[in-house]
């Protein structure tokens, strides 16, 4: 993968924000973007990073979840 070449750089693929990494491709018929970094986000916030680990959506509980109850 090539180096970040944005100012400020990119966060890298195992930074704790490297969904901060601007996207470079995204592909919403397909449900997925390429960021900078090599990492892929889907829209379901599953992730594939570049060396091959899937990440599972990770969403926060539903807003009527946060809500008394």
């Amino acid at each position: 993968m090539q180096e970040c070449k944005h100012q400020p750089p990119c966060p890298g693929a195992a930074a704790v924000d490297h969904d901060a990494a601007r996207m470079i491709a995204t592909f919403p018929e397909q449900g997925w973007s390429l960021l900078c970094n090599g990492v892929i986000v889907f829209e379901d916030t599953g992730e594939l990073m570049p060396d091959g680990l899937v990440v599972a959506p990770h969403r926060g509980p539903a807003r009527h979840a946060l809500i008394g109850g």
